[in-house]
């Protein structure tokens, strides 16, 4: 995947939740990529500013399975070594984990279900953005006038822009009150050199429930981007 594909997928270990759950979890995993057969593997989740262990297990021919008790709904990340893999939510009940060399994903759960349905669509988008320079070069090739078709891949490219802006935003407010909402609000702010305002985010602040801004990152993000913002307009 895209290296912003994986920056998302650390990011969105980061986020947490204080609402109960399910007392019994298990992720049940398998593997296809050789070079994990028996190495370590851990599930980590953010606390107190830092990742720290949940749980770890070997691969042992193909199969790991994670499971234990938990009193809150977390999103975790898939560690092998200091790697982070891949992003699932533990939630109650079984989950299914799967990797191979050119894809990952997680399905048996509400939550994972809806996150691994956004992150295909979004790599999606990001595949069809990717492939305009080559586009560019075909059409050339075919001989179409440079200037029509620079102005015609500009225009695909906003429109492709603004269907992942959309998809990113909808699914944040759909998800305002669960692990999602946060994680992902996570992956959008990663793209910036430093916290700031946008009409994206303040579209996002603007009737938020109180869950969604006093979850740490969000309100950390929020504090810090005010402040930058303060100083660029006393500059």
């Amino acid at each position: 995947m895209k290296k912003n594909i994986r920056t998302l997928l650390l990011l969105l270990a980061s986020s947490f939740v204080w609402a109960a759950c399910a007392d019994q979890y298990m992720v049940d995993g398998s593997t296809t990529v050789h070079g994990m057969e028996g190495k370590m593997l851990y599930l980590k989740v953010y606390e107190n500013k830092d990742l720290k262990n949940l749980d770890s297990c070997y691969v042992t021919h193909g199969k790991f399975v994670f499971k234990g008790s938990l009193d809150t709904t977390m999103m975790a990340n898939l560690f092998l070594g200091e790697q982070s893999l891949m992003p699932v939510v533990i939630e109650g009940g079984d989950i299914v984990l799967k990797i191979d060399d050119v894809s990952q994903m997680v399905s048996g759960s509400p939550l994972n279900d809806s996150l691994y349905s956004f992150i295909q669509r979004k790599t999606q988008l990001d595949n069809q953005l990717a492939e305009l320079p080559r586009k560019e070069g075909r059409m050339v090739m075919d001989g179409m006038d440079h200037d029509e078709v620079l102005a015609r891949l500009r225009a695909e490219a906003r429109q492709l822009n603004f269907q992942s802006d959309q998809l990113v935003t909808g699914f944040i407010k759909r998800n305002y009150t669960n692990v999602l909402g946060p994680g992902v609000f996570m992956i959008m702010t990663s793209e910036y050199a430093y916290p700031i305002q946008t009409p994206q985010i303040e579209e996002l602040v603007l009737g938020a429930p109180s869950y969604f801004l006093n979850h740490p990152y969000v309100k950390e993000y929020l504090r810090v981007a005010n402040e930058n913002m303060e100083k660029l307009q006393q500059q």
